[in-house]
């Protein structure tokens, strides 16, 4: 396990006990609600599970917050660089997704992500939070949102209510986009801190 891995599973679980017991809901619960088994989620909690994105997608749909309540510790102040090779990456099916940064802005919440489409391969949702709004910085990009479908190249932008089924495929090699997901301001629950950290 590379420390990024060790990263996102660490921060992944102090972020879904404290948004859980927030909203009252049992592991038993909330492996009901999102299909995941209980097994799973307990592994998740202690730190040992191995997070994808359809997992972290489908906990966020089910305990109704961003994504970044999940995954992201709190930003600190100042100046935020984020370097590529440092970046964690919570893998899918077929898209790789590289956390940029959580911000809030009047009374929107938003998460900015480095995207990249592997070849060949479809990124399926079921749906979640938020309105997605995609700009392709390089490859085609096809998009199916609620069967209706487009198709993108560079410098083309595509926006949706990400509670639409919706998938992402590469038409013709890797697609590197950038993904805005933006929700509607809530209260959110204490976010993992470096302090947080054993």
């Amino acid at each position: 396990m590379s420390a990024t891995e060790g990263s996102v599973r660490d921060v992944l679980a102090a972020n879904l006990k404290q948004v859980r017991a927030r909203r009252g809901l049992s592991l038993s619960e909330v492996s009901r609600r999102s299909g995941i088994g209980k097994a799973t989620l307990s592994q998740l909690e202690s730190g040992t599970g191995n997070p994808t994105i359809e997992t972290v997608f489908s906990l966020a749909r089910v305990l109704e917050v961003p994504i970044s309540d999940l995954v992201e510790r709190r930003p600190a102040a100042g100046l935020t660089v984020v370097r590529a090779q440092d970046a964690e990456v919570l893998r899918g099916e077929g898209v790789d997704l590289r956390s940029l940064r959580r911000f809030e802005v009047g009374d929107g919440v938003f998460e900015l992500y480095d995207q990249q489409v592997r070849a060949g391969c479809t990124q399926e949702s079921l749906g979640h939070g938020g309105t997605e709004h995609t700009v392709v910085q390089a490859g085609r990009l096809g998009v199916r949102v609620d069967g209706q479908e487009v198709e993108l190249g560079p410098g083309d932008y595509v926006g949706f209510d990400a509670s639409a089924p919706h998938a992402y495929t590469a038409l013709d090699g890797t697609v590197r986009s950038v993904l805005l997901i933006q929700y509607p301001a809530r209260p959110r629950p204490h976010l993992a801190g470096p302090d947080d950290e054993d």
